[in-house]
């Protein structure tokens, strides 16, 4: 009998594929959302936390970008 699993596959670099491991890895057992590490770059996971990990990204950015001094 097949299983089949809703999810969001997910294409990045191997950089943001870490911090989205380190993500993972940081929250409970419960609340784990990687399904499957397909290879370096690319991931399926749950469906319901794209748009948490969007807004851990841009966090994730905006407090690693510089801004020349006024």
């Amino acid at each position: 009998m097949v299983n089949a699993i809703k999810g969001l596959l997910i294409s990045c670099d191997v950089p943001m594929a870490q911090f989205i491991v380190n993500l993972n890895a940081s929250l409970p057992a419960s609340q784990r959302f990687i399904v499957h590490m397909l290879d370096s770059t690319h991931m399926f996971v749950q469906p319901h936390v794209a748009e948490m990990i969007r807004s851990k990204i841009a966090e994730f950015r905006d407090q690693n970008t510089y801004e020349k001094p006024a």
